[in-house]
């Protein structure tokens, strides 16, 4: 193994153990290199600024540089293009409407979407870059349920709009609606937002758990009442699954 290999392998366990920081023993046991090399890595982890050395407690922990790294590739990563092969196949599996869509603050934002052939007589106003309400969407569901517990309850704490009579409008009952979303892994709207329309939902979780977009689909409400959703629901949870699979993959 050469030298890169091993200061990634150091810098992946140290940033793994970022809560309580990782000792020089912990750091030789987990990796089991040798302790020279470990020491001379560390070292030079610690002078650029990659890592850094807490001497009251003797642990290291990854430093704010290495933050702004992970923030940058963050900021430019291509979700859209990352994803579209599975939506695709999503689409093709249901024949729906299939969105991508992520978190804007205190609204969602679409990043693509594939129409379905069949219109059903009800027109969807949803558009590329175009923003969603979170309490009422299948997918600002999903990015409530999985998202920031603090931004949650920001969005909790304010009114909630009525867009049809199904909008859930009590933060209470919203509340155990996104307990109901986290404990299952996937959102539904039932007609929410528009009326006749419901759709489902399920998150796109990176390697450590965070959500970094949602996936839906999205469908004339009878369909509900003809033969259940259980189809949509094992499609959707099986594409953001794949999804979240290969992220883990590409991350480590």
């Amino acid at each position: 193994m050469g030298t890169v290999e091993r200061t990634f392998q150091i810098v992946e366990e140290v940033v793994a153990h970022q809560e309580r920081g990782l000792s020089f023993s912990g750091v030789v046991s987990r990796t089991h290199l040798p302790k020279a090399s470990v020491h001379r890595i560390l070292k030079a982890l610690v002078h650029v600024g990659y890592l850094r050395f807490d001497e009251e407690g003797g642990r290291y922990y990854g430093d704010l540089r290495l933050s702004r790294l992970g923030s940058e590739v963050m900021s430019h990563f291509d979700l859209k293009g990352y994803v579209r092969p599975r939506l695709l196949r999503l689409h093709m599996e249901t024949g729906h409407t299939c969105h991508l869509g992520i978190r804007s603050g205190d609204v969602g934002t679409y990043l693509d979407k594939l129409e379905s052939a069949e219109a059903f007589g009800i027109k969807l106003f949803s558009e590329v870059g175009k923003s969603f309400p979170l309490h009422c969407t299948g997918m600002g569901k999903v990015l409530l349920a999985f998202g920031n517990p603090q931004q949650s309850r920001t969005v909790l704490s304010r009114r909630l709009r009525a867009y049809t009579p199904h909008t859930i409008t009590d933060p209470h009952k919203l509340d155990r609606e996104l307990k109901r979303v986290r404990a299952c892994g996937y959102a539904v709207d039932r007609e929410e937002i528009t009326r006749g329309i419901m759709c489902v939902a399920a998150p796109i979780l990176a390697g450590d758990g965070k959500v970094v977009g949602a996936v839906s689909v999205t469908f004339p409400a009878y369909i509900n009442a003809d033969r259940g959703i259980d189809k949509e629901i094992a499609a959707v949870t099986r594409c953001t699954a794949a999804i979240a699979s290969r992220l883990t993959a590409a991350t480590g």
